[in-house]
């Protein structure tokens, strides 16, 4: 239930705005009090009375309104509430916010709250795809934004693909993770997730083949369960996900830097492709060769162990401590004997032989091993086995 919990609405102007009169409605049955904000064109799909009737507030509508002014400034307004929503979150909207514009009422108070904010992407599937949109959606990533949608489905025009406003359900949930409403509301996770460069010189480096999706997937599947997150990522090619405290470096020595200043947490997952060596004597300009047939000597060290300093620190150990074993062969003894020697909990093994294509693929087949012995899971998309994963881990806390 959201009793006691004020949400500012930000109703942007495109077809889906209807569906915010019945996310008023659903926000209020449960407990929730509804402020909404209508933009200019917004106004054209639904009135302001038929929001103000269903919140059972006033709704604000001009930045220079001078009588809302001394009411409530717009800076009050921004900051009054615990969540701000917008939805439909408009293609406009979506580029104002990211790129810092304010120029009106609804782009002031996004760019003058204090805040969290979710947005219900809605628009033309051809605006949702372009460069341009993806471009600001990464921005708004960047900052923290949640988002919830857009589907796939019909639309307005006639079309059919992504961009459809998510269905008012999924809204009230994502608001209700937003505020912290979920079986691991109050604890801490620290998640590890994409692979790391060892630079060779200043152009080249030593990595993995990961993508960073599957630890992509677990932080974005705690965070849904009401987890402060921090996300520990090297430069992987799946974007950090809204919501949690991305933590971006390169190395595997920025990594383990930075999961040791992120402790004290109640569980740590160590997803990332972690380059088991580096370069000891990196070059600092661009190496060249020089016609002669020599090659260059590469010295190599071995980076530290993040996943055992952590599972085998004593004092201030996360109560769960969760590694990954990405193997080719014996997948299920090589892991069996990495959770012993490494002292985590936990070890989620998979196949990484190229045949399977899951390093860099949309799904995983995993073996979940305990100190009880070996589950085998089914293969499935990456978002599954981090709900999956998520659920256990809040299960363990409880």
């Amino acid at each position: 239930m959201l009793a006691g919990k004020r949400i500012l609405l930000i109703i942007g102007g495109g077809i889906a705005a209807y569906k915010s009169l019945d996310l008023i409605r659903r926000l209020r049955d449960q407990g929730a009090a509804v402020t909404p904000v209508l933009t200019k064109a917004a106004e054209q799909f639904v009135t302001p009375l038929s929001a103000s009737a269903l919140a059972a507030e006033k709704v604000y509508r001009d930045l220079f309104d001078l009588t809302d002014e001394a009411e409530m400034g717009h800076i009050q307004l921004s900051r009054s509430a615990d969540l701000v929503v917008v939805a439909p979150a408009t293609a406009d909207l979506m580029a104002k916010m990211a790129n810092g514009h304010a120029n009106d009422l609804a782009s002031t108070v996004l760019m003058a709250t204090d805040k969290r904010v979710l947005i219900a992407p809605a628009m033309n599937l051809r605006m949702w795809l372009h460069p341009a949109t993806q471009r600001n959606l990464a921005m708004l990533a960047g900052d923290g934004v949640l988002v919830v949608g857009p589907e796939d489905g019909a639309m307005a025009c006639g079309e059919f693909g992504p961009g459809r406003m998510a269905e008012v359900p999924d809204i009230v949930a994502a608001v209700r993770r937003a505020l912290g409403d979920g079986p691991l509301a109050g604890r801490h996770v620290v998640v590890t997730s994409g692979p790391t460069h060892e630079p060779i010189d200043p152009v080249r480096y030593i990595a993995n083949r990961s993508s960073g999706a599957q630890g992509t997937a677990l932080a974005a599947a705690l965070r849904d369960l009401g987890a402060r997150v921090t996300f520990v990522t090297g430069p992987a090619s799946v974007p950090p996900p809204m919501g949690v405290e991305v933590v971006a470096v390169e190395t595997a020595l920025d990594m383990a830097a930075a999961v040791r200043a992120a402790l004290p947490a109640d569980a740590a997952v160590f997803a990332a492709a972690v380059a088991d060596w580096r370069v000891a004597n990196a070059a600092g300009q661009k190496m060249k060769k020089d016609g002669t047939g020599g090659l260059p000597r590469l010295d190599f060290a071995e980076n530290p162990d993040i996943l055992a300093s952590v599972a085998q620190m004593g004092e201030g150990r996360p109560r769960l401590v969760i590694g990954f074993a990405a193997e080719t062969e014996t997948v299920t003894a090589h892991a069996t004997a990495k959770r012993a020697r490494k002292g985590c909990d936990w070890i989620l093994a998979n196949d990484v032989s190229p045949a399977t294509g899951i390093m860099g693929g949309a799904e995983n087949a995993v073996t979940l091993i305990t100190a009880e012995g070996a589950e085998d899971w089914p293969r499935m998309a990456k978002q599954e086995v981090a709900r999956r994963l998520a659920a256990r881990i809040a299960d363990h806390l409880a």
